[in-house]
């Protein structure tokens, strides 16, 4: 029993990362993924790697999964029939929204149809008050004339969501029960399970996800377990959440909104995992898949949390890894615009048939084609060999493009990946430049399959200097799966203004939130020795209409910071948000914040590499033309490296590519890397004005 496996499914290949805690070995494999059934790619991904390198099944004692069964969901509008509840006069508030335009330069481009239509939104007079007074009881009339419009609709879901539900949850529970007891194939959710926030439009349009994704979710979770059962019939499965954590397999099935960021967060997951061991506190994330390229920023260690944000065109209320995606990976597929220009993604080839040049009658040009012609990825095949690189299909495939812009295969493909190099940097300037934090100051930190390929050039566009690739780059996301601790995020809107004697109104409100973690510890049996506890509050000068979020790493229900150090805590915060702060103005508290953690104990012995001896200069394992600008116009004959031949110690000046099992890195001209002795690729980026080596 010292086997702990994650699994990641992404949009064209499922990762396998596996270690042995007890001696630190590791083990990793990559299958394809199976988007029409993804549990069929888990299953087949786990036996292969449990046979390749001698995993016994009955050894494994955890099974960490993260998915994008749910985001493929709401991306393809596949999942449930779903009908809302509501209170009498709110039918339309999913309609209505905000009031505002997805683009403010387009009157024409419009957010998604509701995923419940208005005729499948049924009212009930019911009223509970801002305070959580109950004004209007449903009656029983009410609720059978709603439980019989609900069940003649047909739907396989119902949302409930009633106005002020998260002051007072009575009147929720009570019509869920009834629609329960009467209709018992019916899939619930009710608003103040889900997330019981003020801001009734997305508490209600995030709970209306949860329905919807119910019915599929269930199905393939348990499916998933009762394959798992057989193979694995000792590991304790855990779905990643968009918030970085676990939850159980039975949370998953019931909150299936929660995992819709759940691969993503498992890639800032893994990062910090090898940011920490190399000493690094500050790094920018880029996760380059196949389908999508995934930036994040990591302060001090700890990655940067949002509790609002659009999945799919649809607002989502609850608190997630502040992830910024673009549709920027080696999937990503090359046109031709109306205005004659030359654009890469947001559609992509995906794993189905995917990019031409994997040979799998993919046709239209990606990213991989254009690397691939210009000589970067090993013509011998990825995946150790096992995926063919289909050359003359990929030029194919280029040749498409470049006839409509008059230009060489060989600079249409530089053109694609100059693009996407371009997606990307806007996406990592989103997340720091746009937010106050300078890049510069930072370690990029790159994964992914397609990652490496593009990482050093993405850090010169940026100004970064230092460039580090993991030692499985093309594996993070599985990695961090294993890393990742259990959590738990509760909530509890309130209005309690920061002076004399606001402490004495967060305790009790902090009291109940401690009494609802404490039994979810209970229910997923974590040991008291692994339970750590997080306090947070949501505040806001009085009369704005959003709110901050202000840790409070040192505070508990019973010790709570001085009211002055509240309020200099959100000063300070605000200013350096947004550059200026009132100190005399009111403040006050709207959210109180209590997460969960259930602590994992990791021995990775094998984390570190040993060396015993100077390690000698690096030799390539063969030599290729490989092109890197278009101004050159011609391929420059470069070393190729095998990563596993690589020691801590070595160092190599590009231009070179480094090839092995999930990823291949590049290095341009002046660029130099070093292995460290965790094995990461430590790239030194050559900028413009520096003198080459």
């Amino acid at each position: 029993m010292t086997w702990t496996v994650g699994v990641d499914v992404g949009g064209s290949f499922t990762d396998f990362f596996a270690v042995n805690e007890q001696d630190g070995r590791i083990a990793v494999h990559k299958v394809l993924s199976t988007p029409h059934n993804p549990a069929q790619a888990v299953i087949q991904g786990l036996r292969e790697m449990c046979d390749d390198h001698g995993i016994p099944t009955h050894a494994i004692s955890r099974f960490s999964h993260g998915t994008t069964v749910g985001t493929n969901t709401l991306i393809q509008r596949k999942g449930a029939r779903v009908a809302v509840v509501t209170t009498s006069g709110f039918r339309d508030l999913l309609e209505i929204g905000r009031q505002t335009r997805p683009s403010i330069f387009s009157l024409q481009l419009d957010y998604p149809p509701p995923l419940a239509p208005r005729k499948l939104c049924f009212e009930l007079e019911e009223r509970t008050g801002p305070g959580g007074e109950n004004i209007t009881a449903p009656s029983d009339a009410g609720i059978l004339e709603t439980i019989d419009r609900v069940r003649t609709s047909e739907v396989d879901a119902c949302a409930v969501c009633f106005l002020f539900s998260f002051a007072s949850d009575t009147n929720e529970r009570r019509v869920a029960a009834a629609l329960q007891e009467r209709i018992p194939d019916l899939y619930l959710s009710l608003s103040s399970d889900i997330y019981p926030e003020i801001r009734e439009f997305e508490r209600f349009s995030t709970t209306v996800l949860n329905a919807y994704l119910q019915p599929i979710f269930d199905e393939y979770l348990t499916t998933l377990e009762t394959v798992l059962g057989e193979i694995v019939p000792s590991a304790v499965v855990g779905i990643n959440q968009s918030n970085g954590g676990l939850t159980s397999i039975g949370t998953g099935r019931d909150y299936p909104v929660r995992t819709v960021l759940s691969g993503p967060a498992a890639g800032v997951l893994g990062s910090i995992h090898v940011a920490r061991a190399s000493s690094l506190s500050n790094v920018i994330t880029l996760d380059m898949g196949g389908t999508s390229a995934d930036v994040g920023l990591v302060r001090d260690g700890e990655a940067d949390l949002s509790t609002s944000r659009d999945v799919a065109g649809f607002p989502v209320r609850l608190p997630m890894i502040d992830i910024h995606t673009v549709g920027a990976g080696g999937g990503s597929v090359a046109w031709i615009d109306r205005d004659g220009l030359l654009k890469v993604g947001p559609g992509s080839a995906g794993a189905d048939p995917g990019p031409a040049c994997y040979g799998r009658g993919g046709v239209e040009p990606t990213v991989s084609d254009a690397n691939a012609v210009l000589g970067r990825l090993d013509p011998s095949g990825l995946l150790g060999g096992k995926m063919k690189i289909d050359l003359a299909a990929a030029r194919n495939a280029i040749v498409s493009v470049a006839e409509k812009i008059g230009h060489t295969i060989e600079n249409t493909a530089l053109g694609i990946t100059d693009i996407v190099v371009a997606n990307m940097v806007r996406a990592v300037r989103r997340i720091s430049v746009e937010r106050g934090y300078d890049p510069r100051d930072y370690t990029l930190m790159s994964f992914g399959g397609a990652g490496g390929l593009h990482s050093a050039e993405v850090g010169r566009m940026l100004g970064i200097r230092r460039v580090v690739v993991p030692h499985v780059p093309g594996i993070l996301c599985a990695t961090g799966l294993v890393v990742a601790d259990m959590k738990e995020d509760l909530v509890r809107s309130t209005r309690i203004r920061v002076m004399d004697g606001c402490r004495g109104k967060l305790q009790p409100v902090l009291k109940e939130l401690s009494n609802d973690l404490e039994a979810w510890f209970e229910t997923e049996r974590i040991p008291v020795c692994d339970r750590d506890r997080r306090i947070a509050l949501d505040m806001r000068f009085v009369g704005q209409n959003h709110e901050l979020r202000v840790p409070l790493p040192d505070a508990s229900a019973n010790s709570l910071p001085s009211t002055p150090r509240l309020k200099g805590m959100f000063v300070s915060e605000h200013r350096r948000c947004y550059g200026y702060a009132n100190a005399e103005d009111q403040v006050e508290v709207i959210n109180v914040r209590l997460t969960g953690l259930g602590r994992r104990r990791r021995n990775f012995a094998g984390d570190r590499a040993k060396s015993t001896r100077e390690p000698e200069h690096p030799r390539p394992v063969t030599v290729r033309p490989v092109y890197f600008d278009a101004a050159a116009g011609l391929p420059v004959e470069t070393p190729i490296f095998d990563r596993e031949t690589l020691a801590p110690g070595q160092g190599i000046t590009g231009p070179a590519v480094i090839r092995q099992l999930d990823s291949t890195t590049l290095l341009g001209h002046g660029d130099s890397l070093k292995v460290d002795e965790h094995r990461n690729l430590v790239i030194d980026v050559f900028q413009q004005g520096r003198r080459r080596p």
